[in-house]
């Protein structure tokens, strides 16, 4: 069997149990979530076991320390992926919910009830948790869910998926719910993507050459999240105290995520008194500021900016900083080099505030927070699938409602059309 026949067949496989689980209860669906975390953690050795053959291949293949620690499965982080699974079994069921329910002159009766999407497929790299977290949110908004990890992965996702469908198996569920792709020919990946008759959403997740590869040879919808460029703007009446301190957090507490800052933008009213006071704090942290013209005026010791550094994703701790004009500079500035993701204002206008909000096009835009709360479990969600800086169908951190779609319903007692 060639590799476009087994992804056909994976997805065709995946297409048939989607419709179970789209018709299952909320009990069971939660019933089966909290048997995959207990069964987890019960796998414990075994998945620690499968973890170490990565990391052997990783440390022979020479990868950074980083990406080995993105690999790892210890008993924190197997505990960890088991709450996640409890943790959406608490979250509220979106499927049947009815958003609304409407009479027409004609007497016909229509509303829009959710539901799940049908087949997701995930695509994505290093992390193994990634393998729980998606399957626990995909089978809690019913769906069916083809999961395609790194190569570097390759044993502890197999290991996670084996665990999670047998789990299916013992309630008479469809294992084909679940599945791994277990080979690490990339042309498999290329083959998932073209079978759009079964597969109804690919999520990409991972770095942006990753990304970009799935969008250019994708003929299914894709999330995309291509990099996360947040602006944070220090207005003329913010407070510097809570500046400084949001601006530390968005920057240093995790400079490798996709929601940490990557540019600081400075009213230049408040730039003589400001610029050297956060130019200072944060390289007391150890962030590299690369900055403009009035920036290294106020502070020397700051390397000179380039024009790749405005829209860079540093993902470490570099920092690009500018001094802007005025709000409406820096909102154009946000709209050149950003990536959709999170800006955010600092500030004690509200007028400024309100403007902000309204006209800054991105997924998340905030007031006096830091960019770090760009997170679904933050917002509420509970946990998230990812993060769309695509606007159709989602916007933003994605939770289970975004894992649905909404169809018309319409009641009748016998009405025909004129």
């Amino acid at each position: 069997m060639t590799i476009a026949d087994q992804m056909l067949e994976v997805a065709r496989a995946a297409r048939l149990a989607s419709r179970t689980l789209a018709n299952l209860s909320t009990a069971v669906k939660n019933e089966l979530l909290l048997r995959m975390a207990a069964a987890l953690e019960a796998a414990t050795p075994a998945l620690m076991e499968a973890n170490e053959k990565d990391l052997a291949a990783a440390r022979e293949r020479g990868l950074a320390p980083a990406m080995i620690d993105r690999l790892v499965l210890d008993e924190k982080r197997i505990a960890a992926m088991a709450e996640g699974l409890r943790e959406v079994a608490a979250l509220p069921d979106p499927v049947g919910e009815v958003t609304g329910m409407w009479r027409r002159p004609t007497g016909i009766q229509v509303g829009r009830v959710r539901i799940p999407l049908g087949v997701i497929g995930i695509v994505y790299e290093s992390r193994p948790n990634v393998t729980a977290d998606a399957a626990g949110l995909c089978l809690k908004s019913g769906n069916a869910v083809v999961l395609r990890g790194g190569s570097e992965a390759i044993w502890s996702n197999t290991a996670i998926g084996a665990v999670l469908k047998a789990e299916l198996k013992r309630l008479g569920l469809p294992e084909a719910a679940v599945q791994i792709v277990a080979t690490t020919d990339r042309q498999a990946v290329l083959e998932l993507l073209k079978c759009e008759e079964h597969i109804d959403l690919i999520i990409p997740r991972g770095g942006e050459g990753l990304i970009r590869f799935v969008a250019e040879h994708s003929r299914i919808p894709v999330i995309k999240h291509y990099k996360g460029v947040c602006h944070t703007f220090v207005d003329a009446s913010a407070d510097f105290e809570m500046a400084e301190k949001i601006c530390i957090n968005a920057k240093v507490q995790r400079p490798g995520v996709c929601n940490a800052m990557e540019t600081l933008l400075i009213h230049k009213d408040i730039a003589e008194t400001f610029v050297p006071r956060i130019a200072q704090a944060l390289r007391a942290q150890g962030v590299e500021l690369r900055g403009c013209p009035i920036t290294r005026a106020f502070a020397p010791e700051v390397k000179a900016a380039t024009e790749e550094d405005w829209g860079a994703e540093f993902l470490d701790l570099i920092l690009a900083v500018r001094v802007v004009d005025n709000l409406d500079e820096a909102i154009a500035h946000i709209d050149r080099y950003g990536s959709l993701h999170t800006e955010v204002i600092l500030t004690r206008d509200y007028r400024n505030s309100q403007r902000f909000l309204r006209e800054v096009n991105s997924s998340v835009v905030m007031v006096n927070a830091s960019s770090r709360f760009s997170d679904g479990n933050q917002f509420g969600l509970g946990a998230e699938i990812g993060i769309s800086t695509t606007k159709l169908h989602s916007f933003g951190p994605m939770g289970l409602e975004d894992l649905t779609t909404r169809k018309f319903i319409v009641l009748g007692d016998g009405q025909i059309r004129a």
